[in-house]
């Protein structure tokens, strides 16, 4: 048994309202940089579905940057760790590590050499520092400000200058090297956000959460002026990139818009209204090739198009905080991928092409614990805000009458033949039957955790903290207590018929996974061990021979019913991240997805 990864769909940058983020571009103008949790993730620009993650930070990263070679990335976590690693393999080998200050790290800048990296951000006992990238021995020292530090360049040609912008409302100009502080400019009235030389080092920006956008020159920092006369946005600037020809440059503004500005004139000569939500605020940006790209405080990635700035001809949607369910559906032959994160958004994915959008109005406000797709191709969701909504896969919409309200927060759904869907709440299991709630059983005598309905619709079996699964008989709209119960090794986590309803898997908090035969009045069939911590989710394979369970201890395995030593074992499936949601694509194709925020296929072979 192998296997192979065939997909993997990225996260969105992470994003907080007010703080600019750092987009790397590679010096060939083919893929783009950002950061989100302990993530670093690398997208082709041209095909953004082609995507590389790299996960070895021990913390959540902010910011990534590409060596003027192309053959490294640096990458600054919150700690003040900088990592230092190969592009070129797959592996990722780290190169160096360092640790140049204590504190978040917030920019990154190499010389065009790629010999020597600057970093700043907000060190406890300074806000930055500059060093060879093979030593890490300091070349000079980044003095000046009073505050923490947002934002570092370095001239890319000689004589090297180096600049710095800070919450101190001031930038900071250095020559070198060894890097030496030369003095300070005090032009704007609020925190520099962003500082960036222009690719021919003859000027470089400011800009500023006062709306500013300041010129300089690049070799002796005198002033040159200002972008668009008294402000540049109505709102804070908090990010500008340039173009490759350093006559025009991108601005990011929290008052929705990007702007292109003709440097010559200072004159802009195209405004990108972005939308009119808050989500809209526009906090990153980068030039790459002929690409534009801004960052909007929902993590999506806008491509914006010059010939018609009210629409960007392409936007990158997807999740930005972490996947806790996953299911999958065909519709007229293509497989779409459902996911559900941790603020309630819901995402459809093309499972071939990676092209995904959310459902449109308003959803779910809080996480989204479980999913299923009924016969009526509706998308069942469960969800922290206690409510079960049945949205329709083909109309892609949600609807305020096809909410069902809980009385205590529902925690698990499945679905069966006949309208039924099952949900497991908070000390309440809950029949609703064409998403009307048909009979509750509650004053339980144990807390319920995970339930699955027979696909006949026929039983319903419940999992409990107690470790035991009981079994409950659909009669019409009723449930009724069998009074028959199955021992599984610890608390239920989570628990699934196979597609034929020939078995029912359970898996619990003691690692392990029991098979039962349901033919033959639920005995064991077997038990599978392999998980070194609890395991959270399984889903059946359509071959009804194979299914795949995911734990905390970061492992995905595929298990064989019949043989429970024929196992596949994918290891760092969703490395530093436990695994929260499995779901099959066909007897080949697992998709699994975690806290990274990210969607993966997997080929395997038996």
């Amino acid at each position: 048994m192998t296997y192979e990864l065939k997909h993997v769909f990225a996260s969105l940058p992470q994003m907080e309202r007010g703080v600019a983020k750092v987009l790397g571009g590679d010096p060939k103008g083919n893929n783009f940089l950002y950061t989100n949790g302990k993530s670093v993730i690398i997208r082709n620009i041209d095909n953004p579905a082609i995507a590389d993650i790299y996960t070895e930070h021990p913390h959540q990263v902010t910011v990534a940057k590409y060596a003027p070679s192309g053959f490294y990335i640096a990458s600054g976590d919150v700690s003040g760790k900088i990592r230092i690693w190969d592009t070129t393999q797959k592996e990722h080998l780290l190169k160096y590590e360092y640790q140049p200050f204590g504190g978040k790290i917030k920019d990154i800048a190499w010389t065009e050499d790629s010999k020597r990296i600057a970093c700043v951000g907000e060190g406890r006992e300074k806000f930055g520092a500059v060093f060879l990238w093979d030593t890490g021995s300091s070349v000079g020292e980044i003095s000046g400000h009073s505050k923490i530090i947002n934002s570092v360049d370095i001239k890319q040609t000689r004589p090297y200058r180096l600049i710095t912008g800070s919450d101190d409302n001031c930038g900071a100009f250095f020559e070198g090297p060894p890097f030496k502080f030369k003095f300070s400019s005090t032009d704007h009235s609020r925190f520099v956000n962003c500082v960036r030389f222009s690719p021919d080092g003859n000027r470089f920006c400011t800009a500023g959460a006062d709306g500013q956008i300041f010129l300089y020159d690049g070799k002796t920092g005198e002033k040159l002026g200002a972008l668009g006369g008294a402000k540049a946005h109505e709102g804070g600037v908090y990010a500008v990139s340039w173009s490759p020809d350093s006559s025009q440059l991108i601005s990011a503004s929290g008052d929705k818009t990007v702007k292109l500005w003709d440097v010559g004139t200072s004159m802009a000569l195209t405004t990108f209204n972005m939308g009119g939500d808050v989500m809209d605020q526009q906090l990153g940006c980068l030039w790459q090739k002929d690409h534009l790209l801004s960052i909007s405080l929902s993590g999506y990635i806008n491509y914006l198009d010059k010939s018609n700035p009210d629409r960007p001809f392409r936007t990158i949607k997807g999740h930005s905080k972490s996947i806790q369910s996953l299911t999958v559906h065909k519709n007229k032959g293509r497989a779409h991928i459902y996911s559900g994160s941790h603020d309630g958004h819901i995402n459809y994915w093309d499972a071939e092409t990676g092209e995904n959008d959310c459902f449109s109005g308003k959803g779910h406000s809080n996480l989204v614990t479980k999913m299923a797709v009924d016969e009526a191709d509706q998308l069942v969701t469960c969800s922290m805000d206690d409510t079960v909504r049945f949205t329709s896969v083909t109309k892609k919409e949600y609807s305020a009458s096809n909410l069902v309200k809980m009385d205590f927060q529902p925690k698990h759904v499945s679905v069966a033949t006949g309208g039924l869907t099952l949900a497991v709440c908070i000390g309440q299991v809950v029949l609703l039957k064409d998403q009307k709630k048909v009979f509750t059983l509650d004053s339980l005598d144990y807390e319920p955790e995970a339930g699955a309905i027979h696909p006949g619709g026929s039983t319903a079996a419940v999992g409990g903290a107690d470790g035991k699964v009981r079994l409950y008989s659909v009669q019409g709209n009723t449930l009724k207590d069998e009074g028959k119960s199955m021992e599984a090794k610890g608390p239920v986590t989570d628990m699934a018929y196979s597609k034929d309803g020939a078995y029912l898997a359970v898996t619990d908090e003691k690692k392990v996974v029991t098979v039962f035969t349901v033919a033959d009045d639920y005995s064991v069939k077997n038990d599978f061990y392999g998980h070194h911590a609890k395991v959270v989710t399984l889903a059946w394979s359509p071959d009804n021979e194979h299914f795949a369970s995911g734990g905390m201890d970061m492992m995905v395995y595929v298990w064989t019913v019949n043989d429970a030593d024929k196992r596949l074992k994918i290891p760092d499936a969703h490395r530093l991240h436990h695994v929260s949601g499995l779901a099959w694509i066909d007897e080949h194709t697992l998709v699994t997805t975690s806290h990274d925020a990210s969607i993966k296929q997997w080929t395997l072979k038996f």
